[in-house]
């Protein structure tokens, strides 16, 4: 599991302080990213090298709600990983009491720019694949 801490925004909240609907989207992001960069894998230089990672589904469980200035942790795993998709699972809670704020996944598939789907090259997936396997296996 990779952890990333952050506080709400005022502006990713409501008119009564709450955080809206979507904003849980980019913390997501925020996650999914950081995972990455724990395996090495450099995001700009994988686009570089043609290859892209565009989300084909999210699914997001909203189980309480969180507001401006709480402090919260995006908690990323990877669920499934291969040389056509990664599948992240997130949870998100609140770092003073622990409540859960959401639960969330999204795949991710390997394209060209054109996008069609591609297998990724050895080099990428070994450096992905060495922390997926760490995590699996109870060491991460």
């Amino acid at each position: 599991m990779i952890a990333i801490r952050d506080r709400v925004r005022f502006e990713e909240t409501d008119l009564m302080a709450v955080v809206y609907h979507s904003r849980y989207l980019p913390w997501m992001e925020m996650g999914r990213v950081a995972y990455l960069r724990a395996c090495g894998v450099d995001l700009n230089r994988m686009m570089d090298d043609g290859i892209l990672f565009p989300i084909r589904e999210v699914s997001v469980k909203y189980k309480h709600s969180a507001r401006f200035d709480d402090e919260y942790e995006v908690q990323t795993t990877m669920r499934e990983f291969n040389k056509a998709k990664m599948v992240f699972a997130y949870t998100v809670v609140d770092v003073k009491t622990g409540t859960v704020f959401v639960e969330g996944t999204t795949t991710n598939v390997f394209t060209d720019k054109s996008g069609k789907i591609l297998r990724l090259p050895k080099d990428w997936f070994e450096k992905i694949d060495a922390v997926y396997q760490q995590e699996k296996a109870g060491k991460r």
